[in-house]
């Protein structure tokens, strides 16, 4: 018999005994009978049948093949002939990743009816059947899964809002949250579980009663306490603002609290109290890595990039767990504040984890605006692909470190052959479409926007780059206008849908909207190609100083922008 197959028939006491190979190839009685007899006696005592065997072998194997609805099938009905509990928990495990729901609801059923006293059985009967939607079925379970876990309860009912997340009737949840927490009104833990419920049913009110008594209940929970203010911050910032100055005068070393009265006052734009807050932190928690981290991160939304430096680099000394985010944090921070040696040298640094191909793409386009061009695409192409997504940011960013020399043909042919290896790849169909439309190759530009358009129905840049396109060229101006306005719909505050927006009523001889809404763009986003559009557009109504106004001011950013500079030549030499 196969070793490993007889292994798991072991493991599911199938068999009472067998000889077990062991590593320097002596063969000895792992159990005796006797023993695995003592150890399982309150397992069923199912005699290996050929039909139980044959079940098993075929569930195995469709298994490692892949075949989930052969293996589910043989596994449910393993599970109802041997009733025994740990196939039954196979079976569930298999139903629920083969994505059988009604299936792994049997199985789990069956494993909480062989086993009840198992919290595992229990939970992810719970969480099944809220998926299911079927809460009140769930009830039960989680009613005696708070009663069996009387050491652990307030770590239950902190859990509840998460695994209750899926349901769809938030005031549902709210309800049974209520029902479970009724035996437990002292316990801090259940008033914080109504809270939440509550918040997400939009009872706002029943949110703030609930938080405010578990925080009563327990003064110094900082959980709690951020909570709260981040309830009285939907009515009132100062309220909210207060609450958390008064909290921590009576709890300074409230390090979490502190964390979010910081986030708090940089949303409010009080910079300076923010600043104090963070160098608070700082001072107070030299020896603690995940608040160094926190400062860094928060320092740097108020542009403090020398407590950043600071702080990230005492979270590496404190050994922090994950040095390749500190590391990519820290050489952004270098390369804002223009030192490109550091950011380059740190980039390096980050040598795995989701920020490992990123980092490297920050150093192959430092290296080609070093202007060591050839290494930076060599060093791009060397780089180790894991996945579909990985391949093609690295195509990406070999054509924009090309975009930028202006060989646009030379871009194009790295997509296209990008294309070739990830067909349909949609950032790929995106940034070829803008590298044909440069060569003068509408007819790929439309091909590639219009089936972008077709993967990804909710892509706003899409629709505004096909109408963009056709609005330059004077085509089918009415479905530009189309094209655009729904891209607006899709994204409403982008400053770069909103130009073209302006651009394309401008085509149409629209001066007044596209005036209005170029301005509308610029003032969001001081781009040097909306101050191209809007002063041209300034230009033809007579406003010629504005227009030299704006180019000017945008020049002074973008000295070298092609598309500023070949507007201000054709409409000043006119």
């Amino acid at each position: 018999m196969n070793f490993k197959i007889l292994s798991l028939l072991l493991s599911f006491g199938l068999v009472a005994c067998a000889q077990i190979p062991t590593k320097d190839g002596i063969e000895k009685t792992e159990e005796s009978t006797e023993q695995i007899e003592t150890k399982h006696a309150n397992l069923p005592k199912q005699e290996l049948t050929a039909p139980i065997l044959f079940d098993f072998l075929l569930g195995e194997t469709a298994l490692q093949r892949g075949q989930l609805d052969i293996a589910v099938g043989r596994y449910l009905k393993l599970a109802k002939t041997t009733r025994d509990p740990r196939i039954a928990k196979r079976a569930s495990e298999i139903a629920l990743h083969a994505r059988h729901p009604f299936v792994a609801e049997q199985a789990t059923t069956l494993w909480v009816e062989l086993e009840p006293e198992s919290s595992d059985a229990r939970q992810t009967l719970a969480a099944l059947l809220v998926n299911l939607g079927k809460l009140d079925k769930a009830r039960p379970h989680l009613e005696k899964l708070l009663a069996t876990e009387k050491e652990n309860v307030g770590q239950v009912f902190l859990q509840l809002n998460q695994l209750l997340a899926h349901n769809q009737n938030k005031v549902q949840t709210l309800q049974l949250i209520q029902h479970l927490a009724q035996p437990y009104k002292k316990l801090p833990e259940a008033h914080f579980a109504i809270s939440q419920a509550a918040w997400f049913a939009s009872q706002y009110n029943l949110a703030y009663d609930e938080m405010h008594q578990a925080f009563t209940l327990r003064p110094d929970w900082e959980i709690a306490a951020i909570q709260k203010g981040r309830i009285l911050q939907r009515e009132s910032v100062d309220d909210a603002t207060k609450f958390f100055e008064t909290y921590l005068k009576k709890y300074p070393a409230a390090n979490e609290v502190r964390i979010a009265y910081s986030r708090l006052l940089i949303a409010q734009g009080h910079n300076d109290l923010a600043g104090q807050q963070l160098k608070i932190l700082q001072e107070r928690n030299l020896d603690n890595a995940d608040i160094m981290l926190a400062v860094g991160i928060l320092s740097t939304e108020l542009r403090d990039f020398n407590l950043t430096e600071i702080s990230l680099k005492r979270a590496l000394e404190l050994d922090y767990k994950d040095t390749n985010a500190v590391n990519f944090q820290l050489a952004q921070i270098y390369e804002e504040t223009k030192q490109t040696d550091k950011a380059m040298a740190t980039y390096l640094l980050v040598t795995s984890g989701e920020q490992y191909i990123p980092a490297q793409i920050r150093y192959a386009d430092l290296l080609a605006l070093e202007g060591d061009l050839d290494k930076a695409r060599s060093y791009l192409k060397s780089l180790p692909a894991a996945n579909d997504q990985q391949t093609a940011h690295l195509i990406l960013a070999e054509a924009q470190i090309i975009r930028r020399s202006g060989r646009h043909q030379e871009v194009f042919d790295i997509l296209d052959a990008g294309l070739s290896q990830l067909p349909d790849f949609p950032e790929l169909l995106y940034d070829r479409a803008l590298a044909a439309d440069k060569l003068g190759k509408f007819d790929i530009t439309e091909k590639d926007l219009r089936k972008l358009i077709e993967i990804r129905p909710n892509n706003a840049h899409a629709y505004n780059a096909l109408g963009y396109s056709l609005a330059e060229r004077g085509d089918q101006l009415p479905e530009a206008l189309k094209l655009i306005k729904h891209a607006v719909e899709l994204s409403p505050d982008d400053p770069y849908i909103m130009d073209s927006l302006g651009w394309v009523y401008y085509r149409m001889g629209n001066l007044v909207d596209g005036l209005n809404y170029l301005n509308l763009a610029f003032a969001s986003k001081p781009d040097a190609e909306i101050a191209a559009h809007l002063g041209e557009v300034l230009w033809i109504q007579g406003a010629q100083e504005d227009a030299k106004r704006i180019w000017q001011s945008a020049l002074e950013e973008n000295p070298g922008n092609t598309i500023l500079l070949e507007t201000m030549k054709r409409l000043m030499n006119e």
